[in-house]
C-alpha cells in the first residue's frame, strides 16, 4: 500500500511504525472472513481492511469524524486479522496509532466521555470495583433477569498456600479478576505448589490494557510503571516468570517492553519485565504434570480467549494440558472467533457483544459439555450469566 503521511506524524516514531505497517497491507481481504464484526453488520469500514483505509486517511491528513472514531470504536481488538494475514501486518498496533490520532481531534459527545470516564476511574481499582460488586451481589437474588445475569455471583477463594518452596514466581493479582473470581490466582497458588513452585501476589494493580485501550496512554503508563515498581525488587531476588492467570493481561504486560522502550528510568526493566511474563498455560505446559490428579468426570468445553490464540499467539495451549491431563474435550465450532467480551467492549457496544456471545455459547453448548473452561476473566464473566452450563477458568478444573 503506497502512503504519503501528513507533516503532523509522517517524522515521528509512531508515523514511522504505522508508515511501515500501512505498506505491508496489499488489500488481499483475508482478514475480512474472520473479522467478527465484519461478518456480523456486513460493512466493509467494519473489518480491517476498511479500518486500515480510515486510518491511513487520517495519517494523511483527511479530518477524522464521529463516523470515523464509531467504526474504530466497534473493533474488538481480537486480532483475529493479525492471525490470518499472509502478510504480517501488525493491525492491533495500527489501530492504537489511529485511535490516539482520532481521540484527539474527535469530541465524543457528553455521555460517551462520561461512561468512559467512569469505567476507568473504577474497573481498574480494586477497592472501588470490588465495592461496586459487592453492593450488586447482595441485591442480586432481588434484581431483574437481565441484571442478575450480569452481576457475577460471589465466589469462595479458598486457601493461599504458604510459601515454602526455593523456586518463586510472581502473579499480577489484577483489578477486576480480584473481585470476581478471587479462587482463579489462589487455585493457581495451590496448583503450583504441588509442583513446588510458590506463588506470590505482591500487588493489585491494573495491567493498564483498559485505560491503553481507551487511549488514555498516560494513565496506562502510569499503571504500568506501578506494576514495574512493585514487581522488580522481586525479578532482582530471583522469581522465575511473572504469571498471567488472565490472558487479556498478559498481552499487554508482554508489550511493556516496546511501549516503554523510550522510557529511559524504566526501558531496561520493562524488557525484562516482558521477557519473564509467562501465560499460565505455558508455566504448566513445561512443568511434569504427572502428580496432580485433578476430576475428570466433567466433560469440557475450552473456549480459547482472543488474547490466548491472536494476542500471545498461543492456540491449544490450554487444550494440550486439559487432554494431557485426561480431561474429555467437546468440539467447538469457529473457536477462532471473538465471545463479544473484549474488555470494556461489552459494555460500550452491548448489541454487538451480546449477538457475539449468543453465537459463541452455541458453539461451545453444543457439544454438550458439563462446563466450559476459558482463560481468561473478562471473557468468563461475559458468559457466564447467559450460559446453561458453569463458565471457570481452567486451572479451577485442575486445582
Amino acid at each position: 500500500m503506497q502512503t504519503n503521511l501528513a507533516d503532523f506524524i509522517r517524522d515521528s516514531e509512531e508515523g514511522k511504525e504505522a508508515d511501515s505497517i500501512l505498506r505491508k497491507c496489499v488489500h488481499c481481504g483475508f482478514c475480512t472472513a474472520t473479522c467478527p464484526t465484519y461478518q456480523l453488520l456486513g460493512d466493509e469500514l467494519d473489518g480491517p481492511r476498511g479500518r486500515i483505509y480510515l486510518i491511513k486517511q487520517v495519517l494523511e491528513g483527511v479530518d477524522p469524524s464521529s463516523t470515523t472514531q464509531l467504526h474504530l470504536d466497534r473493533c474488538l481488538s481480537c486480532l483475529n486479522c493479525e492471525t490470518t494475514c499472509p502478510s504480517g501486518v501488525k493491525y492491533g498496533r495500527l489501530l492504537d496509532i489511529g485511535r490516539t490520532v482520532v481521540e484527539s481531534r474527535v469530541e465524543r459527545p457528553a455521555f460517551e466521555r462520561s461512561l468512559r470516564g467512569l469505567l476507568r476511574s473504577v474497573i481498574p481499582y480494586k477497592e472501588r470495583f470490588g465495592l461496586l460488586l459487592k453492593i450488586g451481589q447482595f441485591f442480586r437474588p432481588a434484581l431483574p433477569g437481565s441484571l442478575k445475569a450480569s452481576t457475577p455471583p460471589k465466589v469462595e477463594t479458598g486457601e493461599w498456600p504458604k510459601p515454602r518452596h526455593d523456586r518463586k514466581m510472581l502473579v499480577l493479582n489484577g483489578c477486576a479478576q480480584p473481585a470476581i473470581a478471587p479462587n482463579i490466582n489462589a487455585a493457581t497458588a495451590r496448583v503450583l505448589s504441588r509442583l513446588g513452585i510458590d506463588l506470590l501476589s505482591v500487588n493489585d494493580g491494573c495491567c493498564g490494557a483498559l485505560s491503553h485501550h481507551m487511549s488514555a496512554n498516560e494513565e496506562a503508563l502510569d499503571f504500568m510503571r506501578g506494576n514495574i515498581d512493585v514487581w522488580w525488587p522481586h525479578i532482582k531476588d530471583g522469581a522465575e516468570a511473572i504469571v498471567m492467570t488472565a490472558s487479556g493481561c498478559g498481552v499487554l504486560v508482554k508489550e511493556y517492553g516496546h511501549i516503554l522502550r523510550n522510557d529511559t528510568a524504566y526501558a531496561e526493566k520493562a524488557a525484562a519485565v516482558s521477557d519473564i511474563t509467562r501465560d499460565l498455560g505455558e508455566v504448566l505446559a513445561n512443568e511434569d504434570l504427572s502428580g496432580l490428579k485433578p476430576d475428570l468426570s466433567r466433560r469440557v468445553a475450552v473456549h480459547s480467549p482472543c488474547s490466548l490464540q491472536h494476542g500471545q499467539k498461543l492456540p491449544g495451549g490450554v487444550e494440550r494440558i486439559l487432554v494431557g491431563l485426561g480431561f474429555s474435550l467437546t468440539p467447538v465450532a469457529d473457536s477462532h472467533l471473538c465471545c463479544g467480551s473484549a474488555g470494556s467492549y461489552s459494555i460500550l457496544h452491548p448489541r454487538i457483544a451480546g449477538k457475539l456471545k449468543k453465537k459463541k455459547l452455541t458453539a461451545l453448548e453444543s457439544g454438550q459439555p458439563d462446563v466450559i473452561a476459558t482463560a481468561n476473566i473478562g471473557c468468563l464473566a461475559h458468559m457466564q450469566g447467559d450460559a446453561t452450563v458453569p463458565v471457570v477458568h481452567w486451572i479451577n478444573l485442575i486445582d
